[in-house]
């Protein structure tokens, strides 16, 4: 019975020490992402040219750190929307896809910094269809709170 007590009273002990009196609370709050500045690439309604290179240009922060970004490029020739889209522009008429651009690329952000430039370059092929696109950017940060925004431009 005294192993038992014993037991109890170090199980105990173990419990309250590992509590903190110091516990961070709970992070709320979602990175912020931007091209609104007077670099920031692309804006709504731009057009690229097929065969070209482009630097993606996003500001983005966060209260904590910021640990990957995605850049994801589709083809909108169906005219869906996305939930965060900004401006939209006037959309060519509907069509079938026959060999669209998709860019899908995932990049870390080393060191959680607290804001950070995207700086990405990409090139754009000279074989796809011309039409409208979506640029969806995503952010992401050290504690798993994502935000995005979309942004309509054209391929010609």
């Amino acid at each position: 019975m005294k192993l038992r007590s014993k037991l109890s009273a170090l199980f105990l002990l173990m419990i309250l020490a590992s509590c903190s009196s110091e516990s961070e609370a709970p992070d709320k709050e979602k990175p912020t992402i931007s091209v609104n500045y007077q670099e920031g690439f692309p804006k709504s309604c731009t057009v690229l040219k097929k065969g070209q290179k482009y630097t993606v240009k996003v500001q983005t922060s966060d209260n904590i750190g910021l640990a990957t970004y995605a850049i994801d490029i589709h083809h909108n020739f169906d005219h869906h929307t996305h939930d965060d889209q900004g401006a939209q522009c006037t959309l060519s008429p509907v069509k079938t896809p026959i060999t669209p651009f998709i860019f899908m690329q995932n990049y870390n952000i080393d060191g959680a910094p607290k804001s950070y430039e995207i700086q990405q370059e990409l090139s754009i092929p000279s074989n796809i269809d011309s039409g409208d696109y979506h640029c969806q950017i995503s952010v992401v940060d050290v504690t798993g709170w994502q935000r995005r925004t979309s942004i309509d431009i054209k391929i010609e």
